[in-house]
């Protein structure tokens, strides 16, 4: 009887301890998994990597020659990535990161080449069990919603570049403003806010995505930029739902100073002779894109004796613009040409007579020149009747934003398929 139950008991023992394993995480297994290292979508764990990049004048022939790779093999790659990457499409200074497979029997191989197009783009060069593979892939980017303000001291690039915010926001800015802000005339004590996407990979800045909202204030004055879906297109839009967008942009080009204003009677700068100088002079680098301010049609392109190269062009309620002292036209521009606001029709230059690089840049009203910085502007079709109500719903929020003032359950995160509160509802918010 003792026997029976001495065999039970290790019966017992045995079937919890096989229990207890079975329950059990392996902790090797844990720690394997832990420890996998992915770069560029490969498990790197196996592999010996190397980073460099493409040096000036080197092909990917000959780096890949570097890690034993034939010409053969390369002539059958250049097909193979063909209509993927060209290989010839490689740039100097690109990084690249190469994926080593050590064999102590039959000698280290090269299983893959990671070609870095961008910050976020990647091609991988796959030579792994004698076949060769060409994809495209991209760093995972994340996506952190910022709100920041600056004052302006000299101008919006200054302002962004001394608080250490993305490029990328004056340029954006300027693109939204550019119908509503003389960029030329902000004076220093301006100021503004704004909410933007900002992209990452891992903690390193890639970009800015859209911008969620903006105030701009110049001379004491609130221009607010909210975007909002009207006719299935984002725009950005005054707060009492008037358009930013003008018939005329303030400017035909970026990045540049006003160096002479519209004037009666101003001292010529070759001639040494008072006239009038009827157009305003921005002071450019030489080849700086200039764009059309409006649709139109081009009604004068050639010399215009003193204004050098020079085009003119027609546009509706009877304005004419004029573009003078241009270096070169831009291609397909010719007398008749219908051209589009923003299009680019021409570059900076300093033909005729001129002290240097500029572009003077002319308006007339019914054949009568006028100061371009003052030009009554007309703004597009504002917020729809129908679409108010869900404007409203939007730009209450991103005020509320923009002052720090907005609670989670506020912040606009999409602007399709909006599900518009009643209309006491949005009252109660907007108070």
């Amino acid at each position: 009887m003792k026997q029976i139950f001495y065999y039970i008991l290790i019966a017992i023992l045995f079937a919890s301890s096989a229990c207890r394993k079975n329950n059990s995480t392996d902790p090797s297994a844990e720690e394997q998994e832990v420890q996998q290292t992915i770069l560029y979508g490969i498990v790197a764990d196996p592999y010996l990597t190397q980073t460099d990049s493409v040096e000036m004048g080197e092909t990917m022939g000959k780096i890949l020659s570097k890690y034993g790779v034939s010409a053969a093999t390369v002539d059958r790659l250049d097909k193979v990535s063909k209509d993927i990457f060209p290989l010839k499409n490689i740039r100097a200074e690109r990084p690249y990161t190469v994926f080593i497979a050590q064999d102590s029997v039959n000698g280290d191989r090269l299983d893959y080449l990671v070609y870095e197009k961008d910050i976020v783009e990647y091609v991988v060069f796959g030579f792994k069990d004698d076949s060769l593979t060409v994809t495209k892939g991209a760093k995972d980017v994340t996506i952190k919603r910022r709100r920041s303000s600056a004052t302006i001291e000299s101008s919006l690039w200054g302002a962004i570049m001394r608080d250490s915010l993305p490029y990328a926001l004056a340029a954006e800015m300027e693109e939204i403003y550019q119908w509503t802000v003389d960029f030329f005339g902000i004076q220093k004590g301006d100021h503004f806010t704004v909410i933007y996407d900002e992209k990452l990979i891992d903690s390193t800045h890639v970009g800015i995505g859209r911008i969620w909202g903006a105030k701009f204030n110049h001379a004491g004055k609130d221009v607010y930029a909210i975007p909002f879906k009207q006719d299935d297109r984002v725009q950005y839009w005054e707060y009492d739902g008037a358009s930013l967008r003008k018939q005329l942009l303030k400017a035909p080009l970026k990045f540049s100073r006003i160096s002479s204003r519209f004037s009666r009677s101003r001292l010529h700068p070759v001639h040494r002779v008072y006239r009038p100088h009827l157009g305003v002079d921005y002071a450019a680098p030489k080849g700086t894109p200039v764009r059309a301010v409006a649709d139109g049609v081009v009604t004068f392109k050639g010399w215009g004796g003193g204004g050098g190269n020079t085009l003119k062009i027609k546009h509706a309620g009877n304005l004419m613009t004029g573009y003078l002292h241009l270096s070169k036209f831009a291609k397909g521009i010719h007398q008749g040409s219908r051209v589009k606001q923003g299009d680019l029709i021409g570059y900076v230059g300093s033909t005729g007579t001129s002290t240097g690089p500029h572009l003077d840049y002319r308006i007339w009203k019914n054949g009568v020149n006028i100061d371009p910085l003052k030009v009554p502007q007309e703004p597009a079709e504002p917020i729809k009747k129908q679409n108010m109500a869900a404007f409203e719903h939007i730009r209450d929020r991103i005020i509320a934003e923009l002052n720090g003032t907005a609670t989670p359950e506020m912040i606009v995160t999409q602007l399709d398929s909006l599900v518009i509160p009643k209309q006491d509802t949005l009252n109660v918010v907007a108070q």
